[in-house]
Order: C-alpha cells, then structure tokens, then sequence
C-alpha cells in the first residue's frame, strides 16, 4: 500500500521523522509531499524543504519526496494514492484534521485517512515551536536533525541555506 504523508514541513522536525519512519515501517513506499501554498509565508522554500526533507530521509528506501500545490485530493488522483495518514499530536489536533479528512473525503470518496498517534516524547513539537525557540537563539538541537538545525540558524541570521 503507497500513503500519502502531506504537509508544510517549515521545518521539518524529530516528530515528522517519527511518523515517517513508522509509515515506512507499516506500508510499501511513503510519499512525504510538501505543500507548495504560495499565500502562506513560509521560514523556508519549497526547494529548501524538500532539499532537507531528503537529506534526513536518504537511507529510507520507501520513501520519497515530493511536492504538490492545490487540493491534496488532486495531488492523491494524480500519484493514485487513497490513503493520506495524518500525524495527531494532542487532542486539539483532531477536531481540525477531522474536519480536513471528512472534507477531503467527500471531494474524493475513496481516499481515506489514517491518524497516527504522535509518540510521547513529540507531543509537544511542532515547527512553530522550532522557529520561535530558533529565532531567539535557543538550542533546538533536542527538535531538529542537524541539518535543519545549521539552516535554521542561517535563517535566523538572515542568510540563506
């Protein structure tokens, strides 16, 4: 079975990985597709975050990188995938991709959703945190693999990667 793991990835964090990883585990190929919304101001490009995203993920074999703009439904017809899998860290989480799962179900009837339970110790990460701890000059090496870590940094710094 090919899943669909969809999101921004502003960065990408331990807790994406940790769903990924277990994704790779559970189904034949994982297509982590990062959402190119032109509207949204994003920390980083398109480029950057799939640039980083395949920097961490190169030793999975069933997992691939890719990018998408407009509905996910159209994004899934197109790679003729029906299963999207949504990381929940806490119960806040659920209400808005409930909503998002039942809407993307009724645009395409056969795609299903799969939410996947955040492990303990990521509960509370998310990339807003990491940019924000970043931004003032906190250690966000416990949140990021290095490689995010050194280009947060430079963003930060007003650099580019």
């Amino acid at each position: 079975m090919v899943v669909i793991y969809p999101g921004s990835f502003d960065p990408v964090t331990y807790g994406h990985l940790d769903i990924i990883d277990r994704c790779s585990k559970k189904f034949d190929k994982v297509i982590v597709a990062v959402l190119n919304n032109k509207s949204k101001k994003n920390m980083f490009t398109i480029e950057e975050r799939v640039e980083l995203l395949e920097e961490v993920l190169n030793n999975y074999d069933n997992v691939e990188v890719d990018t998408f703009s407009g509905l996910l439904v159209d994004y899934a017809r197109e790679k003729g995938c029906t299963t999207m899998v949504r990381g929940l860290r806490a119960v806040s989480d659920f209400e808005y991709e409930m909503q998002m799962a039942l809407a993307n179900k009724k645009l395409k009837p056969d795609i299903e959703t799969i939410f996947m339970v955040s492990s303990g110790k990521y509960t509370y990460l998310s990339s807003s945190i990491v940019k924000e701890v970043a931004t003032f000059g906190g250690d966000i090496s416990c949140f990021v693999p290095h490689n995010v870590e050194t280009a947060l940094k430079k963003k930060v710094k007003g650099g580019s990667q």
